[in-house]
């Protein structure tokens, strides 16, 4: 991620969430989460595939893990793929298949929320994995901005929560309000009223999350003479149980960024004043980063060369 891209994040994150608002008001709710739920479960699917496939791989020998068996091409999706995609699978990810789509199965037919948590964590494992914040400066771009983002949403408007309780998919955590034997007591009895759940969004554990990422390679990089990682973890954890303490005392939702952020940013800024490292944090960049920075300053001047020609 650029720091371009931290930036306009926030706003495209809004554009989202108030579209998704005015399909739940405008379309019918069951058909919004009929289409959306249904292509949420099949990526979650894909996700329980990919999170645990680096665990099952270790049961088969290296030239299983290197079969690769191919099956029947996706054909081409107009304004998606010009060509048929091609679907190529190893032997461990095609056992994975059964139970990852199991899973997604049950929880398109019950909405248990131990199924919708199962696809959740995966979602959230697999987008710490794949997305790289890439520089602190990124990092504090993009923490901020949502940090305003989840304000708005959440106080100063209904958008926000009116979304989280309609979207009936795997976008959040539930947990229970009640206990696990008070919740089996109810379905057995084939209770109407449905069960009372506090709400965690994705968004507030994988964007804290990249971050946490981040400080980890930092440390990873020194050879784990700095213990940036222990920080951010801990800072990460009280602002999470400032959060449910604030939810809980004045019984209403609450933007968990409110309190993630400043205790990640802060934790983070402050462990690195007091040992005298805080400018070599914020110009910290991974080298990927850098790499690209390289090039598009290289293309920006062969672009500009041909212009001072003519």
């Amino acid at each position: 991620m650029t720091h371009r891209d931290a930036m306009k994040f926030p706003i495209v994150g809004s554009c989202v969430l108030f579209g998704l608002f005015l399909c739940f008001r405008y379309i019918p709710k069951w058909l919004v989460n009929l289409l959306l739920s249904g292509y949420i479960t099949l990526l979650g699917a894909f996700a329980i595939n990919a999170v645990t496939l680096p665990f099952v791989n270790q049961l088969f020998t290296e030239a299983t893990r290197r079969k690769v068996l191919k099956l029947p091409s996706f054909p081409a999706v107009p304004f998606v793929s010009k060509e048929p995609t091609p679907l190529e699978l190893t032997v461990p990810e095609l056992l994975l298949c059964v139970p990852s789509l199991g899973l997604g199965v049950w929880y398109a037919c019950t909405k248990h929320w131990v199924a919708n948590n199962a696809l959740g964590i995966a979602f959230s494992l697999l987008g710490i994995e794949s997305v790289s914040l890439g520089s602190f400066k990124t990092a504090a771009t993009l923490l901020s901005g949502l940090f305003v983002y989840d304000i708005f949403w959440v106080f100063c408007t209904p958008v926000m929560v009116s979304v989280a309780k309609n979207f009936d998919a795997p976008i959040k955590l539930l947990f229970p309000r009640e206990s696990l034997r008070a919740l089996h007591t109810a379905a057995a009895a084939g209770a109407a009223s449905k069960p009372n759940f506090a709400m965690l969004g994705l968004g507030d554990i994988v964007i804290p999350g990249l971050f946490v990422a981040l400080m980890l390679r930092y440390d990873v990089q020194s050879n784990f003479k700095t213990s940036y990682f222990q920080s951010v973890f801990w800072g990460y954890v009280g602002g999470l149980g400032t959060t449910i303490f604030v939810m809980n005392y004045f019984k209403a939702a609450q933007p968990a960024l409110l309190y993630i952020v400043p205790a990640v940013l802060l934790t983070v800024a402050a462990h690195a004043a007091l040992r005298g490292e805080f400018s070599s944090l914020w110009h910290y960049q991974e080298d990927h980063v850098a790499q690209q920075e390289a090039e598009e300053a290289a293309a920006a001047g062969k672009a500009v060369e041909p212009k001072k020609q003519q």
